[in-house]
């Protein structure tokens, strides 16, 4: 699916990216969101009511502040929904519940993620959709604000297993009671899926996150404001179409940022393996290294060096070496290590 088959065209957000010394912890504390700058904040001014039940933004009604963020080498999407609201319905066992409704297509594979817009109904049935594409591709979660006496969300589809740990994790934080106001902090963190089936996790396959990656994400606020009516007040929508909801193409462009600059240092040493032989003892290293590097100086710990940047080094012989990695930036120095095991030839 190309860039421009996301609804709004031209309209890109940011996902923040925590470095891993400082990921958010699901607590209801939104304390460690205060780095995030304002800039990654989407707020009210960024929605509309498109069941037409609202003439246009009234703060005093509803207002709310998300922030999206994710951490390299870990698969998750973390997100912090603060809100106040005039009027909290959450009483009810039931869906007449205030909700966060999320929907993520992080491959950006497109096309219809709910049985109801499958293309081939006239050879498939809505069961047989349902249990076979229903929330594969592309997941939604229908996030109770705030859940109580009741599981934490529905996940719309056969694939139950998203909603329970390790594949997600959510806290609350208010202080006021069904029909009154006040202000709720929800954070939580999902796993996006290419595929996720109802058989459970042993198919699935993550969708990998990187640096610079173009992901579909959306939301909506579903808002009550009745305690008598089981009709909602308002469907706060970030895409421009209502079918979002089930309409994977009909999502919103969104950004995985770099670190920011300033929680960076000048300059950092770092490396890998990128790929070795086993029975060679041939090892490609690759440098990971932060900064504008202008020498890198390899030590393989056994006597052996290489002033290239990603070297391949073969070892003599198995055991324990300690490569170390020097980089240069005008007088900056910096210095990484690791012991690397080195095996016996079969």
């Amino acid at each position: 699916m190309s860039v421009s088959a996301l609804e709004r065209p031209g309209t890109e957000f940011q996902i923040y990216q925590f470095p891993s010394n400082a990921i958010p912890r699901i607590d209801g504390d939104a304390s460690d969101w205060a780095r995030v700058p304002e800039s990654y904040v989407v707020g009210t001014e960024e929605l509309w009511e498109d069941s037409r039940k609202q003439e246009g933004v009234d703060r005093e009604n509803l207002d709310v502040r998300v922030k999206v963020a994710w951490v390299a080498g870990v698969n998750r999407l973390y997100f912090l929904y603060e809100a106040h609201d005039d009027y909290w319905d959450f009483a009810l066992p039931g869906l007449k519940n205030d909700t966060f409704e999320i929907v993520v297509d992080a491959d950006l594979s497109g096309g219809p993620l709910i049985d109801r817009f499958r293309a081939n109904e006239d050879v498939v049935s809505e069961g047989e959709a349902w249990r076979a594409m229903h929330g594969a591709h592309a997941q939604n979660y229908h996030i109770f604000t705030p859940a109580r006496e009741k599981d934490w969300c529905m996940y719309w589809g056969p694939a139950q297993w998203l909603k329970e740990l390790p594949y997600s994790n959510f806290a609350y934080a208010y202080d006021f009671e069904p029909g009154e106001a006040g202000k709720l902090t929800l954070e939580f963190w999902i796993t996006p899926f290419d595929y996720a089936g109802p058989e459970g996790p042993q198919r699935a396959v993550p969708s990998v996150l990187e640096e610079g990656k173009l992901i579909g994400l959306c939301w909506a606020i579903i808002d009550y404001d009745d305690e008598r009516s089981t009709k909602n007040n308002g469907f706060w929508n970030l895409s421009r179409s209502h079918t979002m909801y089930g309409k994977a193409s009909e999502l919103v462009a969104f950004r995985l940022m770099p670190i920011e600059s300033e929680l960076l240092p000048m300059l950092q040493a770092k490396w890998r393996v990128k790929s070795l032989d086993w029975k060679a003892r041939e090892v490609r290293f690759e440098d990971e290294s932060y900064g504008e590097i202008e020498s890198w100086s390899w030590d393989f710990g056994d006597g052996k060096s290489s002033n290239e940047a990603n070297p391949v080094h073969e070892y003599e012989s198995p055991g324990h070496y300690v490569v170390t990695l020097t980089v240069l930036s005008g007088d900056e120095v910096s210095t990484f290590s690791r012991v690397w095991d080195v095996s016996f030839k079969d």
